[in-house]
C-alpha cells in the first residue's frame, strides 16, 4: 500500500487535508481489492476528521473499524477518545485525553496541531460568551495551569482580580462604521465631476 500522499501532508502539517487524503485512499485500496483493514491508519484517520471538526465522520469511521483493532491498537482508542469528548461537549476532557496518552511519532504533530487550534477556538469561545470568568474555569476550557491560563489571557488583554481569582474578558473593539458628512460627499461628487470633464 502507498501511503506517500498521506504522509507528505503529515510531513508538510497539512493536516486540513488528512482527512480526505485517508477517504480518497480507503476508496482506492477497496475498488483494487486490497486488504487493508488491519494495517490501516485508523488514529490518523480519525485524528484527520478530528482536527477539520467533522465529528459524524470519525463517529462513522470508528463504528467500522474492527474489534480486534479497536483492542490491539491503544493509539486508536486514545484518538477515539478525543472524538468522544468532542461529541460530548466536554470541553476541558478534550484537554486531558490529549495529554494522558504519549502519542507515536506519526501523530505528534497533528496532535500538537489540533491542541493549539482548539485552545485557540476555545479562547475565541470564552471571548464571546464571558465578561468575567473563574481563572479555575478559564485554566478547565484553555486546558492549562491556573497560572497558564491567566498569563495567557493577560497577555491577550484580560485583567486578573487577584481577590476574586476572576479574569475579566476584554471584549476586542469592533471597528465603527464612519458615517460620510454630506458635505464631504459633495466636495466628492463635485472634484469627480472636474476630473471627468
Amino acid at each position: 500500500m502507498d501511503f506517500a500522499s498521506l504522509t507528505d501532508a503529515l510531513a508538510s502539517k497539512s493536516y486540513d487535508k488528512v482527512a480526505s487524503i485517508c477517504d480518497a485512499l480507503m476508496l482506492q485500496f477497496a475498488s483494487e481489492g486490497i486488504a487493508f483493514r488491519d494495517e490501516w491508519p485508523y488514529a490518523i484517520h480519525l485524528l484527520g476528521y478530528i482536527y477539520v471538526n467533522d465529528i459524524n465522520s470519525a463517529r462513522f469511521l470508528w463504528k467500522t473499524i474492527p474489534a480486534a483493532v479497536k483492542e490491539n491498537k491503544p493509539e486508536v482508542l486514545a484518538a477515539w477518545k478525543i472524538g468522544q469528548k468532542l461529541w460530548n461537549k466536554d470541553y476541558g476532557g478534550v484537554h486531558e485525553a490529549i495529554r494522558e496518552f504519549s502519542w507515536s511519532p506519526e501523530t505528534q504533530g497533528i496532535v500538537a496541531a489540533f491542541s493549539d487550534l482548539f485552545t485557540r477556538k476555545m479562547f475565541e469561545l470564552l471571548l464571546s460568551a464571558y465578561s468575567t470568568i473563574s481563572i479555575q474555569d478559564a485554566a478547565r476550557f484553555l486546558g492549562m495551569s491556573e497560572d497558564d491560563a491567566t498569563n495567557y489571557g493577560v497577555q491577550r488583554g484580560w485583567t486578573m482580580d487577584p481577590m476574586s481569582r476572576m479574569l475579566t474578558v476584554e471584549k476586542q473593539a469592533i471597528a465603527k462604521e464612519q458615517k460620510l458628512d454630506s458635505s464631504n460627499l459633495g466636495r466628492l461628487t463635485e472634484y469627480v465631476f472636474h476630473l471627468e470633464h
